[in-house]
């Protein structure tokens, strides 16, 4: 978009961070782009972290699902004076820049948050170290136990990420700083892949891509027989062929 548009969010009186109304996707902003924002919004932040919010259309606007705007939330440690400048910048992806009290702009990794772009394996850095190890915030409810992830690894040359299940478990999307950190390259949409699991056995999966995000579809029927529930963790190890991810081998950390 040559001219994105842009919004701001902050709080109002008896409002906090996770009331409804701080979820709802401006209407102005829905009515001028169609279809843009029929099924999700990615945010981006300056230090290269993304966030993907699915939504749902109620009778009075649309809004993003609370689990993923919460989610959001708490990884910024957003906090009560705190200014979100949105600015749309191509289908469904945004950049959000944060702002303190005094106006001072976040441009890094917030306190006690880690950020997806670094890879998990600089073991290292200590523990203590607020922004070293990387996933976000999400470490320190979840999995703040899974201090070594590579350890899962059948090869520990293999990219790898960890996933923490939300409400939406459709398709397993791959994490930003994986793809990056390791070149990887994926098949058109709809080529098959296999789900290798913990027990030796496998299941099919599918590339897809949305908007630019790849993912895999199957990642549900890998819940549904696992009986994986919210907030459960895995951590993801891509089989490749060359750069192009072939497999995703699945290890249970909190089962």
């Amino acid at each position: 978009m040559s001219n994105p548009s842009s919004f701001t969010k902050s709080l109002s009186l008896g409002q906090n961070w996770k009331s409804k109304s701080m979820r709802i996707i401006p209407e102005e902003l829905v009515r001028s782009n169609g279809e843009a924002f029929e099924h999700r919004v990615v945010f981006n932040v300056r230090w290269n972290n993304s966030w993907q919010l699915w939504l749902q259309k109620e009778r009075h606007g649309l809004f993003m699902v609370e689990e993923d705007w919460d989610e959001f939330v708490d990884d910024n440690l957003l906090g009560a004076d705190d200014i979100l400048l949105f600015t749309h910048q191509d289908t469904m992806y945004f950049e959000v820049r944060i702002f303190k009290k005094d106006g001072k702009e976040i441009t890094s990794v917030p306190l006690e948050v880690e950020p997806e772009t670094q890879p998990f394996h600089q073991e290292t850095t200590p523990a203590s170290a607020s922004a070293s190890v990387g996933t976000s915030s999400r470490a320190r409810k979840g999995f703040a136990h899974v201090k070594n992830p590579k350890r899962y690894l059948l090869n520990p040359r293999n990219p790898y990420f960890q996933k923490k299940l939300t409400k939406s478990n459709t398709v397993l999307y791959m994490t930003t700083w994986v793809i990056e950190e390791y070149e990887l390259e994926f098949s058109p949409p709809n080529t098959h892949i296999y789900f290798l699991l913990p027990d030796g056995g496998k299941l099919d999966g599918y590339t897809k891509n949305y908007g630019g995000s790849h993912g895999f579809l199957g990642w549900a029927a890998v819940c549904e027989r696992y009986n994986l529930k919210t907030g459960d963790t895995v951590v993801c190890e891509l089989e490749l062929s060359g750069r192009v991810v072939s497999a995703v081998r699945v290890h249970f950390v909190n089962a």
